[in-house]
C-alpha cells in the first residue's frame, strides 16, 4: 500500500468549550500525492495542517501514519508556515537556517559530513541563494526570506512537504522557479499545499479538495 497519512473523521477546536473548527474531515495522503488545498478564510485549512504535524490534537476522530506499508508513530515532515516567526535580529546566515534543516541527521556535536555539505550548497543553488548564502537573515527582503525557509524544510528530504500559501511571501521573480521546484520535489516527497491560486496549484496538484469547517466535494 502507498498510504502516508491516513485521517478518519477529524473534528477539531482550540478549547473544549470553542466552537468546532473542524467536523469529520476524512482524507489519505498517498506517497505520490501532491495534494491541493483551497477554501475561505477560517475555514479550518490551516488547523488540518496543524493537526497533521502534530501541534493540534484533534477532539475525534484519528491520525495515522505509514511507511512503507506499516504503521509509525509519525513521519518525516517539512514545513513551510503561513507566516514566519523567524526573529529577523538573530545573527544568523542564510546558510546556516538551511543547515538547520539536517541537524536532526547527524551526530550531536559532529560537523556535517561531506555529502550533507554538498546537499547543502545544492539546495542553496537551488532556492536561488547562492549569492545571498553568508547574508545575515535580517538583510533579506521577505520573498528571499521564504525561500530560504522553505530551502530549510526540504533538505532534510521529508516524506511529506508542507506548504500553507506559499504565494504570500513567494518574490515575484522567483515565483516560477518556485513551481518548477515543486515538481521536482514531488518525486521525492509527498506535497500538501494550501493555496488561493488555483491556476499554480492547478499545474501539479494530483488532486484538489476544497475545506470550509469539512470537505466539499
Amino acid at each position: 500500500m502507498n498510504e502516508l497519512i491516513v485521517l478518519e473523521n477529524i473534528s477539531a477546536a482550540y478549547t473544549a468549550q470553542a466552537e468546532v473548527i473542524l467536523k469529520d474531515v476524512s482524507l489519505t495522503l498517498y506517497k505520490a500525492d501532491f495534494l491541493g488545498i483551497t477554501g475561505p478564510n477560517g475555514g479550518g485549512k490551516t488547523t488540518l495542517l496543524k493537526i497533521i504535524l502534530g501541534l493540534l490534537k484533534p477532539v475525534g476522530g484519528s491520525i495515522r501514519f505509514f511507511q512503507q506499508g506499516e504503521e509509525v508513530a509519525s513521519l518525516k515532515m517539512g514545513y513551510l508556515p503561513q507566516v514566519n516567526l523567524i526573529d529577523k535580529k538573530y545573527p544568523i546566515s542564510v546558510r546556516e537556517v538551511i543547515s538547520s534543516g539536517l541537524v536532526s541527521d547527524k551526530p550531536l556535536f559532529r560537523s556535517f559530513s561531506r555529502e550533507q555539505r554538498q546537499r547543502i550548497d545544492r539546495t542553496i543553488e537551488q532556492m536561488g541563494l547562492a549569492e545571498l548564502a553568508r547574508r545575515p537573515i535580517g538583510e533579506l527582503s521577505g520573498g528571499q526570506l521564504q525561500r530560504t525557509l522553505l530551502g530549510r524544510a526540504i533538505i532534510g528530504k521529508p516524506k511529506v512537504l508542507i506548504l500553507d500559501e506559499p504565494d504570500s511571501y513567494i518574490d515575484t521573480a522567483f515565483e516560477t522557479h518556485f513551481y518548477e521546484l515543486l515538481g521536482e520535489i514531488r518525486h521525492e516527497s509527498a506535497v500538501i499545499l494550501v493555496s488561493h491560486n488555483l491556476a499554480n496549484m492547478e499545474k501539479l496538484a494530483t488532486r484538489i479538495i476544497r475545506i470550509d469547517k469539512t470537505i466539499i466535494l
